[in-house]
């Protein structure tokens, strides 16, 4: 079956840094989009960032733009969200999933989903 892993979530002061890593297996890794979400205590899950099956092309949400890099690697079935001067309102559930068609921006456009790794920023 699908499955997606995630891994690299903690605690980290305001200004540091994170690597999330995505592992996947039970579907062509290569074939797929990928795209990364988070959801904080109370909200709504909301779109952070998003790459090509190439990787090739990459999207971001504005909040992000800058300090976090979505990348792949297709021979490891891995996404990786590098994460830079981190702030407390990054604090969330950490999700990847992949892409099935739509628009990359919202959570429907994707099937299948980890289950989450917690990043907490502190100030």
């Amino acid at each position: 079956q699908v499955q997606l892993v995630e891994s690299g979530g903690g605690l980290v002061q305001a200004g540091g840094s994170l690597r999330l890593s995505c592992a996947a297996s039970g579907r062509t890794f290569s074939n797929y989009p990928m795209g990364w979400f988070r959801q904080a205590p109370g909200k709504e899950r909301e779109f952070v960032a998003a790459i090509s099956w190439g990787g090739g092309s990459t999207y971001y949400a504005d909040s992000v733009k800058g300090r976090f890099t979505i990348s792949r690697d297709n021979a490891k079935n891995t996404v990786y969200l590098q994460m830079n001067s981190l702030k407390p309102e990054d604090t969330a559930v950490y999700y990847c999933a992949f892409h099935r068609s739509g628009s990359f921006y919202y959570s429907d456009s994707y099937d299948y989903w980890g289950q989450g790794t917690q990043v907490t920023v502190s100030s």
